[in-house]
């Protein structure tokens, strides 16, 4: 049996950062999948070593910086950046994603990655700088279960977007000072993990775009929110934390249908 952190360790260091698609293969299983919003790779070497393959194409010297990671029964999670230069033009962007596994293999992933983000420093040629790693993001000690915690974080993701406590990073909201409106309707949970006071999150939120996105026309709109998040929960109350929304899969639904 080997932990799911050390699985996700040999994940970013020897398969992502190494671009050594052999690793993968032996730490993944053959049903391996991969969902980001609406789109699922189900299977290892069919569908998401060849999407990956595509993105590592067009970033011949990507990397991976782990910010933070938790540890739970059979599962881990990390916030996390990805970054890199394609034709000249260099950009980071970040991600939260939760890791399944059967304790020999990874067997999925949901994650959520800011393609928002990455295409304004694209576009404008200015690179955002890459968050502080993590000092030891694989040596985090598992913490019980904490129902009280996850009860909480439920409890503000009922809230609408933008939110406080302003600790709570979104997107690069904190970068742009434009923040996404989202009135929220009802959360569909895909997971919902605690590890001690944090929470690790995957959630569905139906409601109503009101603005904040580039390029279109302010709501109200009825839309769909997938949304990615590890904070921190200090008396009953979401304290702190990263969370990542797909604002380019909402961009482009809304854009498509305009």
């Amino acid at each position: 049996m080997t932990d799911t952190l050390s699985l996700l360790r040999c994940w970013v260091v020897g398969y992502f950062n190494g671009q050594d698609k052999a690793v993968a293969r032996e730490i993944c299983s053959p049903d391996y999948a991969l969902s980001i919003g609406d789109v699922v790779f189900a299977g290892r070497d069919d569908a998401w070593l060849p999407a990956v393959d595509v993105q590592m194409k067009a970033y011949p010297g990507m990397g991976m910086t782990a910010h933070q990671t938790l540890i739970g029964d059979g599962w881990a999670a990390i916030w996390f950046s990805e970054h890199g230069s394609t034709e000249g033009k260099a950009a980071a962007w970040s991600g939260v994603g939760i890791y399944r596994s059967n304790g020999r293999v990874l067997t999925g992933c949901v994650a959520q990655e800011d393609y928002m983000t990455r295409r304004r420093q694209l576009k404008s040629g200015q690179a955002d700088p890459v968050d502080p790693p993590a000092v030891a993001p694989w040596d985090t000690v598992p913490q019980p279960r904490n129902p009280q915690a996850e009860a909480a974080v439920l409890q503000w993701l009922q809230g609408d977007w933008p939110r406080s406590p302003d600790a709570v990073r979104c997107d690069d909201d904190h970068l742009t000072g434009t923040a996404l409106a989202f009135e929220v309707a009802e959360t569909q949970v895909g997971e919902l993990l605690s590890a001690g006071d944090h929470v690790a999150f995957n959630v569905r939120q139906t409601g109503r775009y009101l603005g904040g996105l580039p390029a279109l026309a302010s709501g109200p709109v009825a839309e769909t929110l997938d949304v990615n998040g590890i904070v921190r929960v200090e008396n009953g109350r979401v304290v702190e934390g990263r969370v990542i929304r797909d604002r380019m899969g909402l961009w482009a639904r809304m854009r498509n249908a305009a």
